[in-house]
């Protein structure tokens, strides 16, 4: 818009007036445009920095090599030795639901210790996890327990004892020998942590959502097996699937009890365990053939773990 005009068609001062008293105030209309688009400008800047304080969620997310998506390119954060993927489910959720300020600070090895202690890494430290939480964040993803259990060394243990005898249960021979359940016995061990943990969460994080993530189908959900493609003795298939079950129902347990949210992923993933072909398996066996860990959720895997846990955020 040009203003020159109705600067031109304004008086003319009065000879011998000084020039500077006629042009003091601009014209009647000018003035009303100026005192109009000041007072637009502040309240434009007013909504600006409303919203931009209430756009997205402040997420913290924490966990172990579930969560991290070891192993799937591209490496990110430090230290490098946590293993975080720029594609692992936290950072896939972070761009969906979009997000004020976004810490994934989950780390492959993490156990329930390691969410109040630091934890040492191939090429550095990771501060315990609760570290990063605070009274301003907002939602709070966490998938932990497995390492507790030391479920995936477990499988490879299982692995190599079936060897012995692939259609027998040298697996379930081993861990239960003596009497007593020892992977039931450790998933029991683990309760209290898990508890300690959420409410830690909620302590640090009054205001936030918190959802306890669940471990996804990682042996076919029937029959038994795919040996010697993935060997696990016939016999054992049931055995660790039902450790499994064991552990996501203990982690459903607490997150009832400690006011969070259980996550499902393992029921989607029935049918893309490890025994499936690359392509439609989520889950990499013994020896992965897409960039993933061993006994760990791919590329695939981690999209749809992403998918669930962003239907939980809402």
């Amino acid at each position: 818009m040009r203003f020159a005009p109705s600067l031109a068609s304004g008086p003319r001062p009065a000879c011998g007036a000084h020039p500077r008293a006629a042009t003091a105030q601009p014209p009647r209309r000018l003035r009303r445009f100026l005192v109009f688009a000041a007072a637009s400008a502040l309240s434009a800047t007013a909504l600006a920095g409303a919203a931009s304080a209430s756009s997205g969620q402040d997420y913290v997310a924490m966990g172990d090599s579930y969560t991290a998506g070891s192993l799937i390119p591209d490496l990110a954060g430090s230290p490098a030795g946590c293993l975080r993927s720029s594609h692992n489910y936290p950072a896939l959720v972070a761009a969906a639901i979009g997000t004020g300020s976004f810490a994934d600070v989950s780390c492959q090895g993490a156990t329930t210790d390691n969410m109040a202690q630091a934890q040492s890494v191939p090429f550095g430290t990771n501060p315990p996890q609760l570290d990063a939480l605070s009274a301003g964040t907002t939602l709070v993803t966490i998938g932990i327990g497995g390492n507790d259990l030391g479920f995936a060394s477990i499988v490879i243990h299982c692995a190599s004892l079936s060897w012995t005898d692939p259609f027998g249960t040298p697996c379930e021979d081993h861990y239960t020998s003596g009497g007593t359940d020892q992977l039931k016995a450790e998933i029991d061990a683990t309760v209290p942590k898990v508890a300690a943990v959420l409410q830690a969460i909620h302590q640090r994080a009054p205001n936030a959502r918190v959802l306890l993530i669940g471990y996804p189908d990682i042996l076919p959900n029937s029959g038994y097996g795919c040996w010697p493609l993935v060997p696990i003795a016939f016999g054992d298939v049931p055995y660790l699937r039902g450790v499994e079950h064991d552990m996501n129902q203990m982690l459903a347990s607490q997150a009832a009890a400690g006011n969070a949210t259980y996550v499902d992923t393992y029921t989607d993933s029935i049918g893309h365990d490890f025994c499936q072909p690359t392509g439609v398996k989520w889950m990499e066996g013994i020896v992965p053939t897409s960039p993933a860990a061993p006994v760990h959720p791919n590329g695939l895997g981690e999209k749809a773990m992403a998918q669930q846990v962003e239907a939980a955020a809402g």
